[in-house]
Order: C-alpha cells, then sequence, then structure tokens
C-alpha cells in the first residue's frame, strides 16, 4: 500500500517559481517509479514529468523541459517538483502518482495517487 500527500501549491504571477512536494508513505520507496501529472480546468490529466525507480531517470513532457524539475529523495520518501518560468497555461490541479511496476506517461498506469494541489498562475 502507498499513500501519497502533496503540498506546496499556490497562487504565483506569471514567471515566479514554485515547489511541490510529495511525501509517500511505502516500502521500498526507490523501487516505485513516480510521476507528476496535472488537470486543468476543462482538460484531461497530463503527464508532467517523471522519475524512474532504482536510477531515478527523469522524463518531461515538452511543455515543460528547460523549466520544471522533477527530483526525488529516496532516503526521505519524498518526490518534488521544482517549477519555474511558470506560465497562465500551467494553471491546474497537480498530482503526484506512483507505481512499483514502473513509470510511465500514462496516467492509467499509476496504481496510487494523492488528492491533489492547486496551482494558479496570475498574468
Amino acid at each position: 500500500q502507498v499513500q501519497l500527500v502533496e503540498t506546496g501549491g499556490g497562487l504565483v504571477q506569471a514567471g515566479g517559481s514554485l515547489r511541490l512536494s510529495c511525501a509517500a508513505a511505502a516500502r521500498a520507496f526507490s523501487y516505485l517509479g513516480v510521476a507528476w501529472f496535472r488537470q486543468g480546468p476543462g482538460k484531461e490529466r497530463e503527464f508532467v514529468a517523471g522519475s524512474r525507480r532504482i536510477d531515478g531517470t527523469s522524463d518531461y513532457t515538452d511543455s515543460v523541459k528547460g523549466r520544471f524539475t522533477i527530483s526525488r529523495d529516496n532516503a526521505k520518501n519524498m518526490v518534488y517538483l521544482q517549477m519555474n518560468s511558470l506560465e497562465v497555461e500551467d494553471t491546474a490541479v497537480y498530482y503526484c502518482a506512483a507505481d512499483p511496476r514502473g513509470s510511465s506517461r500514462s496516467s492509467s498506469w499509476y496504481g496510487y495517487w494523492g488528492q491533489g494541489t492547486q496551482v494558479t498562475v496570475s498574468s
């Protein structure tokens, strides 16, 4: 069983930064594939960034490359998403997801989800 809790969302002006955190209650956290997804108003949930299990190799959707950084601290069971140069289009509820089978860009892959944290970027 894996429980995920996201924190760090909020209201920020365009061009600003936020750091999201995801705390995981899980055994063998390093063996989980983890990812961040987001769902904007009236949109489907979309992949943002992922971190492969064990080696932590990162993957990003094109729209956030160079602006967002995913990282994980396996000793603390934490996953982070550093978001810089935020744009109005980044406004969404951001979700942390995990799965012991590894990571994927597909939301249907993940068996465990957090409750989400709202990020609002104003112009």
